[in-house]
């Protein structure tokens, strides 16, 4: 019997030796860098890999300027002032409140403090100990904590259940202080996924969000992981959860893009399956993403997350041209899915980016050939 199981296991390494193969014979070949056949990703324009910035998926400038003054100077002013104008019920609202509440956590890493040493992060203290009763501070407060239990404690663990249901209590006083902020129920989606809350409660502080904002993507993006099969659902709860969202998505509305998350979220581990990403499946939810991100506003800050992911599934599905096409317009940035799963995210985007070049010029592509 164990012989039968060691023929298998070789059988089985053998199908996955020959897939590699037969892509390396393709329409990509591995060279090495400085060969005169190798592409050339700076002939496009893209920036160097040392240059990606991986703290955004795409621009915000007001949002980089008040992050380095509050960085530089230690004072949250900037933070409030920029939160309080930005619209509540907006994506842009809670990607600064993500930022902001990353920015305090990695700095509380790099200066945990000691003996005469003021911890990183600072300025988050103050600001909530100065204005108790800013909204947005509140916010970010409890962004952080949520932020603070993945990064420094393993869920399922004392630790990390005493940082969530601080994380808990914090949205709840964020939401009294802003009743029509959408932020704080969504920051606690985390929470909810932390926690494991029974799917009755979940679903409840569900319709609170739908309430005040329908149509938010990173809200559906966030409620997403709760149904994953890795959480607390499935493979198709996940996608029924993502193509009801896609379904009554209004015109020009990113959430189309819902079911492409979803499959990114049940890829299998190891593809055995020749095709998979030419595959039905796969094929219908990046043209609803392709939809999706043709149609919506130009200056929506979700349509970075959506284009990240396609350069992924386009790359992977060896349709070079609409690869080349994304990474036309969020080349710069890299701080979204699915780069920052990775411990380098701008070696793992360059690696797409490069796969990306390499394809589209072996089959005749050139930079004059790529409309800008």
């Amino acid at each position: 019997m164990e012989i039968l199981w060691v023929l298998m296991a070789l059988v089985m390494l053998g199908f996955v030796l020959l897939q590699i193969s037969r892509r390396r014979r393709g329409a990509v070949g591995l060279v090495e860098p400085g060969h005169p056949d190798a592409a050339d990703p700076a002939n496009y324009g893209f920036a160097r890999e040392e240059e990606l910035d991986i703290r955004m998926p795409g621009p915000d400038e007001d949002l980089l300027d008040v992050l380095d003054l509050v960085q530089r100077t230690q004072d949250y002013r900037g933070a409030q002032q920029l939160l309080a104008g930005t619209e509540a019920k907006g994506e842009r609202r809670w990607q600064r409140v993500q930022a902001f509440a990353g920015a305090a956590s990695l700095e509380l890493r790099q200066r945990p403090g000691g003996v005469g040493e003021t911890p990183g992060g600072q300025w988050l203290r103050v600001w909530r100990a100065e204005a108790p009763k800013d909204a947005g501070g509140a916010a970010v407060h409890a962004e952080f904590l949520v932020q603070q239990a993945w990064r420094t404690a393993t869920p399922g663990s004392d630790d990390f259940r005493i940082i969530m249901e601080e994380a808990k209590a914090a949205c709840g006083e964020a939401a009294l202080l802003a009743p029509g902020d959408p932020v704080p129920y969504i920051v606690e989606l985390s929470v909810a996924r932390g926690l494991g809350y029974p799917r009755e409660e979940f679903e409840q502080l569900w319709l609170k969000i739908l309430d005040r904002t329908p149509n938010h993507m990173g809200a559906h993006l966030a409620a997403l992981q709760y149904w994953c099969e890795k959480w607390h659902g499935s493979r198709e709860l996940a996608y029924s959860f993502a193509e009801a969202a896609a379904a009554r998505a209004p015109r020009g509305s990113l959430l189309a893009a819902m079911p492409l998350f979803a499959v990114f979220e049940h890829l299998p581990e190891v593809n055995l399956v020749s095709g998979f990403y030419q595959s039905e499946v796969v094929t219908k939810a990046v043209h609803g993403a392709l939809h999706a991100v043709h149609s919506a506003d130009r200056d929506d800050p979700m349509q970075a997350h959506v284009r990240h992911l396609l350069v992924f599934f386009l790359v992977r599905g060896e349709r070079w041209a609409e690869a080349m096409n994304q990474l036309m317009v969020i080349d710069g940035h890299v701080g979204a899915l699915p780069w920052t799963l990775s411990s380098d995210p701008a070696a793992e985007f360059a690696v797409y980016r490069a796969l990306a070049v390499a394809g589209y010029e072996a089959n005749g592509g050139s930079p004059a050939t790529l409309p800008h």
